[in-house]
């Protein structure tokens, strides 16, 4: 029988949860807040819903999961100008205004979840580009994503679904504990 899908994924300074699974993970080097700014280094609180994910396909198959799937080609680019009016959009290089690169030589884009924030619509300032992605080996704090093992966010993206939403703050899923 497959396992169920998971519709919330609880982040707290000191445990990510999906499902009964505790997962090592790494936020962002600011922490925690809930005013996010673009810049600061914090991993937003709130609910946000998976849109889609984005993955490497020189480096790894099509990940398996219910939610729209997108291959990163060498071009593709997040917009992180809150002057520009593609901000917090994907973009495609060469860009006028200022970027983050997908296609990267190390492997942390290798697999991208994009997290709904500041995106219905942007507002510019509020922060861009959060995603799960892949995380450094020693678990080094991101510029505000959450980062995970590659197998775990596999394992993760798989029984995600349009429902699924990452809960991330201090007393995220605070009567949640895995079995």
């Amino acid at each position: 029988m497959p396992e169920p899908r998971i519709t919330s994924i609880y982040v707290t300074p000191t445990a990510l949860i999906a499902g009964h699974r505790r997962l090592p993970y790494a936020c962002g080097r600011g922490g925690f807040r809930l005013q996010k700014r673009e810049g600061d280094g914090a991993t937003p609180c709130g609910r946000f819903a998976l849109r889609e994910v984005w993955y490497r396909p020189d480096r790894l198959a099509a990940p398996q999961t219910a939610l729209p799937r997108r291959p990163i080609r060498r071009r593709d680019g997040w917009c992180d100008d809150p002057d520009h009016p593609a901000y917090n959009r994907p973009v495609a290089f060469p860009f006028a205004g200022r970027a983050e690169h997908l296609w990267r030589a190390d492997p942390l884009y290798d697999l991208i979840a994009v997290l709904g924030h500041n995106d219905a619509p942007p507002v510019p300032g509020l922060g861009s580009a959060i995603f799960a992605h892949v995380a450094r080996r020693n678990f080094a704090p991101t510029e505000g994503c959450i980062a995970l093992r590659r197998g775990d966010l596999l394992w993760l993206l798989a029984r995600c679904g349009p429902t699924s939403a990452f809960v991330i703050g201090p007393r995220a899923g605070a009567n949640t504990r895995p079995a």
